[in-house]
């Protein structure tokens, strides 16, 4: 995959993860933001910060959430950036550190 490519695929699959926040920030307690091409989360209690954003060097995703770094890659058969080491999609990766910071299970 080339650069453009990449790109294009990041892009689209941000807009769609925002807009899944959006919707599921309506029942939970968290704010999404989504500006310059990164996606951030914001949560009053416990304060947190979730960050997500392309990075086109190595044409991964990466998320920062709970002190920790998952860097996800593009994977052809399933359509979506998937985490290697659990194969879970990124909308899943998230779905499960708002859950883990929330106490409460969010679907995106």
């Amino acid at each position: 995959m080339d650069d453009r490519e990449f790109q294009k695929r990041a892009d689209e699959a941000l807009t769609q993860l925002y807009s899944a926040l959006v919707k599921a920030s309506d029942e939970a307690e968290f704010e999404p933001e989504f500006q310059a091409g990164a996606l951030s989360i914001e949560f009053e209690d416990p304060p947190a910060r979730f960050v997500v954003s392309p990075n086109s060097p190595v044409r991964q995703v990466w998320v920062s959430a709970h002190s920790r770094s998952f860097k996800l890659d593009w994977n052809d058969a399933r359509a979506a950036f998937v985490l290697r080491d659990t194969g879970q999609t990124l909308a899943e990766v998230i779905a499960s550190a708002i859950g883990q910071q929330t106490g409460e299970e969010v679907s995106l």
